[in-house]
């Protein structure tokens, strides 16, 4: 009841009468439930979880009483019924993930007029209530499980993509409903690459990226460790250290209604004062919640953004040199009023294995 009464009141102050929900995952934080056929109804006097004859079973068990669950043979004629009888004259649709096929077929079957809803529902998914952080928490711990696992069974002779494997497997093994996204896993030079892919080949020496995250009860977790496979030089343990010291940075700097710019420029102006310049060439960091990319961004395209207490997001700086190697440190995190709670508790000293 409290997304629904959370929606109502965001569609009250922006004068929205009714929201039809096509999207799985804002479907999801509406009702609670995961359903991948049909839509959510909510208008200011009911509320309706709108599927067919797989999934009413399990909602009428699982979802609120304050959702009547259907499945009409029709369901543009129920909606239609539905608006009618309340007498709404506008249908607030999901523009931001409709496609435009879809949304000619909407127009021509709806007699009243269909408007876009924007980023309604994205914004409201940005603060997470105690529920939500419970359930990110439980994704992250067995995430670190995970990888601590990792680094107790990985042998040189592992390809790249059996360790991504053997991450997923135990997330999955240990309860996890699946992954965040398809797991990162590079080697050698490959982990010069921020999103490379994984081979069938063994472990390259030099620094092993791996970017994973398991999802629990909808929720995703999102962490970066990099080792170093046989031993390191110089200056690949110099490059490890200050990755680490910029993302300390980044960290120190996160609170409510700090500047999401600001907070990257924390970790962005260590790498390139260290002189690495040029090499750090995405964003700090990330919103995650039912999806691993949300609302907000730390980033120096985040304009006027700034950070409130109750959002979580990553914090992942990382230097990539090309050709040669790169390292990527990420933790995921709660903003408070006065800082930051660590969801992610996997240490971060720089290790050397199979020397």
């Amino acid at each position: 009841m409290e997304k629904l009464s959370r929606i109502r009141r965001a569609m009250q102050d922006t004068g929205r009468e009714a929201i039809l929900l096509t999207d799985e995952v804002n479907a999801r934080y509406a009702t609670g439930f995961s359903f991948t056929d049909g839509c959510v109804l909510i208008t200011q006097k009911s509320a309706h979880l709108v599927t067919d004859s797989r999934y009413t079973e399990e909602a009428k068990a699982n979802v609120s009483s304050a959702f009547l669950v259907v499945a009409p043979e029709s369901r543009v004629f129920y909606v239609t019924e539905v608006l009618a009888g309340e007498g709404i004259r506008e249908l607030y649709y999901e523009d931001l993930s409709l496609s435009c096929a879809a949304y000619r077929r909407m127009s021509e079957m709806y007699s009243v007029p269909l408007m876009p809803l924007g980023d309604m529902m994205q914004t409201l998914r940005m603060k997470k209530d105690k529920d939500e952080l419970a359930a990110i928490a439980e994704a992250q711990s067995l995430t670190d499980r995970a990888y601590s696992h990792l680094l107790e069974v990985m042998t040189p002779s592992m390809t790249e993509i059996e360790v991504a494997l053997e991450l997923e497997f135990f997330m999955r093994r240990h309860g996890a409903e699946g992954v965040s996204f398809d797991t990162i896993s590079v080697s050698g030079a490959l982990s010069s690459l921020p999103h490379g892919r994984g081979m069938a080949r063994p472990l390259q020496r030099g620094f092993l990226t791996v970017d994973f995250g398991a999802k629990v009860k909808g929720y995703c977790a999102d962490m970066t460790r990099t080792v170093c496979i046989g031993r390191a030089d110089d200056e690949m343990k110099r490059l490890y250290g200050t990755v680490l010291a910029a993302q300390e940075a980044g960290l120190s700097a996160i609170r409510a209604g700090a500047s999401c710019r600001g907070v990257d420029n924390a970790a962005r102006s260590l790498i390139e004062g260290a002189g690495y310049h040029g090499a750090f060439g995405h964003g700090l960091g990330h919103g995650v919640g039912m999806e691993v990319h949300e609302k907000p961004r730390l980033s120096p395209m985040a304009a006027n953004e700034r950070l409130e207490a109750g959002m979580v997001v990553t914090v992942e700086p990382g230097i990539y040199l090309e050709g040669r190697y790169g390292c990527r440190i990420e933790d995921m995190v709660a903003v408070t009023e006065d800082g930051y709670e660590n969801f992610t508790q996997s240490s971060k000293e720089f290790v050397e294995l199979f020397t």
